[in-house]
């Protein structure tokens, strides 16, 4: 049997095999052909090595290289275009056009460009000289960093194209790049870019390595392990805790994001002035890649009014009438439906779904419950479980007082949306509510709805735990997401030509904080 090989070291190689695994197509239920490695940690140490190495030689490299390399790697992208996303949907059932094609490709391509341009600009780095001390100080490169990517989206999330990936490289890091069981092949194809891209440049060697899939104590031997600097994950709580323990007990920085439900609150009057659009607006984003967004609206909060049953009603009806994707595996859908179960256990109404639909491949019927808000605060740690799909809950209330009680028990999220009159009739219970919803949420949004999440350099796409695991850091936004993945570096008295570049009192950067007779000035 042909199993497919590991990038180690600049070298497509044979992996150290402790078993292999098979990708599936979740449209059809069927297994596809290629069999992909689970290594050994004689894989690990070697890529260790190897990042170790070229961490020590990327320090020395010009951050032109570095951002030429970000720009080569999105033009193989893009000339590969077909391959790439080919197989992506074929391994995730996404579909080829608007989803790949057209939004998810582009958007991972853009991110390594504005990766690009904030290495040459350099801003992230936050240059601050003081003259008088001599003392100077900057970010810069923290070192090997392990990135695992999610399943959702193959590309833009991806542990060797994603936005980790891009903010890891453009601080001047080489990554290892854990890729996901459920789109194997596609990272296969994605890393070929890349080392294509690492060749042209001149990088080291180390600078992107890919493994396919390791044991789960390997996992935690691979970010305990002395020579990373630092680790990006996103994926389930479950999962991202575990990684979370064993390199926090080993002093390693890990970015953790996991798990939000993204409350979305109808003020009165937005449900009597546009009670229809807010419900179509609302099924459109709730059933969105079936749901598998990590923005996904997973609580409804509504008030009871005359409007109020046949907003929920609509959506009850759109959700059982439109069409049911797919999931991305079998084991996705087996978790939703427990969720579903808890859920309904926990007190919550089985409005329409709840059932796993018919047909091949792996189908989840669209589902919608609901509950009050003397439930919800019954029961608030149940209620406000994620689920991870086409599924979502609705929480009817009666009083100012109810909403404003629940928005205290709500865990972080990454993001909170409130709908109000455009009259100006919903300002006060607005003004009263959003302090609330503010400190619970990484984004807040005004009649708008979460699922996009724009690569724009004032994004932030983190929150309160346990949406991530620190609330100060955003894994989209380019330059602000590179901070994670660098370190402070301060110079006391040392000579000008052993400083680096942009702490040289003959450098002119824009973004240099420098002290001038007592003053702090800029450039």
């Amino acid at each position: 049997m042909s199993v497919a090989q590991v990038l180690i070291d600049g070298a497509w190689r044979m992996a150290d095999v402790e078993a292999t695994f098979h990708a599936e197509n979740p449209a059809t239920g069927q297994t596809l052909p290629t069999a992909f490695p689970i290594s050994r940690w004689a894989d690990c140490d070697q890529a260790l090595a190897a990042a170790a190495k070229a961490a020590v030689e990327l320090r020395s490299i010009e951050p032109s290289r570095i951002a030429a390399f970000l720009e080569a790697y999105a033009r193989n992208i893009e000339s590969a275009a077909d391959a790439i996303i080919q197989a992506a949907s074929e391994e995730t059932a996404l579909p080829v056009t608007p989803r790949l094609k057209d939004v998810e490709l582009p958007r991972t391509t853009n991110q390594l460009r504005q990766a690009a341009a904030a290495v040459r600009e350099e801003s992230w780095r936050r240059p601050t000289l003081d003259l008088e001390k001599n003392i100077r100080s900057c970010f810069a490169a923290i070192g090997p960093v392990i990135v695992f990517g999610p399943n959702n989206f193959p590309f833009a999330f991806n542990g060797v194209s994603g936005g980790d990936f891009a903010a890891a490289i453009a601080a001047g890091n080489p990554v290892i790049a854990k890729a996901h069981p459920l789109h194997p092949n596609t990272t296969r194809l994605l890393a070929e870019q890349a080392l294509k891209a690492v060749e042209e440049t001149g990088l080291p060697s180390g600078t992107v390595q890919m493994i396919y899939n390791v044991s789960n104590e390997n996992g935690l031997k691979l970010v305990s392990d002395p020579r990373v600097g630092a680790i990006g994950f996103t994926g389930s709580r479950h999962a991202g805790l575990h990684l979370r323990r064993a390199a926090e007990d080993a002093g390693k920085p890990i970015y953790l994001e996991m798990s939000s439900i993204n409350p979305i609150i109808i003020l009165p009057g937005a449900l009597a002035e546009r009670g229809e659009q807010l419900a179509q607006e609302l099924v459109d984003s709730c059933l969105a890649g079936a749901g598998q967004f990590c923005t996904s609206p997973n609580l409804i909060l509504v008030f009871e009014t005359p409007q109020t049953e046949p907003f929920l009603s609509q959506i009850a009806k759109v959700f059982s009438e439109r069409s049911i994707q797919p999931l991305l595996s079998a084991a996705g859908r087996n978790q939703l439906h427990k969720g579903v179960t808890a859920l309904t256990k926990a007190g919550a109404l089985l409005v329409t779904g709840g059932a796993f639909a018919p047909g091949e491949g792996y189908r989840y019927a669209n589902t919608l419950l609901r509950a009050t808000a003397a439930q919800f605060l019954a029961a608030p740690r149940e209620l406000q479980l994620e689920i991870f799909g086409n599924a979502t809950l609705a929480i009817t209330i009666t009083s100012q007082n109810q909403l404003e009680a629940i928005l205290r028990l709500l865990e972080g999220n990454l993001t909170g949306s409130i709908y109000s009159a455009k009259s100006g009739s919903d300002d006060a219970s607005y003004r009263v509510i959003e302090p609330l919803l503010r400190a619970k949420v990484g984004r807040l949004l005004n009649d708008k709805m979460p699922t996009g999440v724009a690569v724009s350099p004032a994004m932030n796409h983190g929150g309160p735990y346990p949406s991530t695991s620190h609330p100060g850091f955003t894994s989209v936004g380019i330059p602000a997401s590179i901070a994670r993945f660098s370190m402070l570096q301060c110079y006391d008295a040392v000579r000008q030509e052993r400083l680096p570049a942009i702490l040289q009192d003959t450098i002119r950067n824009p973004n240099t904080w420098r002290s001038i007779d007592g003053a702090w000035v800029k450039g």
